[in-house]
């Protein structure tokens, strides 16, 4: 387990960009849901997604798409447990949990997970002393509003700023926590209770959350903003899904969270080549 724990920060230490493959082991995510029902199947598409150059694999057992309706604990704990167990036998990927439940935090992590990864941003009863006590890096989004209806109503005067200065607050109260600094990520929360123009606002200036100190994890991948911009259905969005995460390498994201890991994988390749950078030897 500690060596996992130490793969997590030489991942971020290495120069180039890395890349997290979605694991949804959910009936309901908007793109691949009920997809990976099963520990044998999740774990040969969670080796498939390493096979094709996953840095990380990060496992969620409660869909957070609009509307998405809540799981109980011991539900997500039996959807997701078992197959992190698997995996941590089957491959040394470093494994994230997905989830904003303290008790399913704690037992991913006992399991083999070395990231939490919580779109509520530890803000849940418990989440942030269960993130301490777990030792573990963590990854803290932004949303406005909760999964069911997020996307009723976003407002903001300035999303960029607004962003930066919930992700500070939440870094704060990690810290006082007893999170150390070095533990923390942050991800901008892309489509959760943002429209279009907020979502690329947010590309736009996302070299400026970057330049926060933390390194920076983008996810876009099938989202409804490129059915948005490409009138294209789920299953037909990979070209806006990779192109949107380069654009966000480029504006400084250290992590790009996908579906379409081999595809994403060659375009940051290419991505590297145009700046002189030999990425994927390093």
């Amino acid at each position: 387990m500690s060596e996992r724990r130490s793969a997590v920060g030489a991942l971020l230490a290495k120069q180039r960009p890395l890349i997290m493959g979605i694991l949804n082991v959910t009936p309901d995510s908007f793109s691949d849901g009920g997809k990976n029902i099963g520990v044998h199947t999740a774990v040969a598409a969670a080796l498939s997604m390493v096979e094709a150059g996953a840095d990380i694999i990060d496992i969620g057992g409660e869909s957070t798409r609009p509307g998405a309706s809540d799981v109980a604990t011991e539900e997500e704990l039996e959807r997701t447990i078992p197959v992190i167990e698997a995996l941590s036998s089957a491959s040394p990927v470093v494994m994230s949990i997905d989830s904003s439940k303290p008790e399913v935090m704690s037992a991913a992590v006992r399991a083999g997970a070395t990231l939490i990864n919580d779109v509520r941003a530890l803000q849940a009863p418990g989440a942030l002393q269960a993130a301490s006590e777990a030792g573990v890096h963590v990854c803290l989004m932004h949303m406005q509003g909760a999964p069911r209806t997020m996307q009723e109503n976003p407002s903001y005067t300035d999303v960029v700023v607004e962003v930066g200065e919930f992700l500070q607050q939440r870094i704060d109260a990690c810290v006082d926590a007893g999170i150390d600094r070095s533990r923390i990520l942050l991800d901008p929360g892309f489509g959760f209770g943002k429209h279009l123009e907020d979502n690329l606002a947010l590309v736009r200036g996302l070299s400026s959350l970057s330049g926060m100190g933390y390194p920076v994890l983008a996810g876009l991948s099938r989202k409804s903003m490129i059915g948005a911009i490409t009138g294209r259905s789920v299953e037909h969005r990979l070209v806006g899904s990779v192109i949107l995460a380069a654009a966000c390498v480029e504006r400084g994201a250290k992590i790009v969270r996908v579906h379409d890991v081999g595809e994403t994988l060659d375009g940051l390749k290419a991505l590297g080549a145009i700046h002189g950078e030999a990425w994927w030897e390093q």
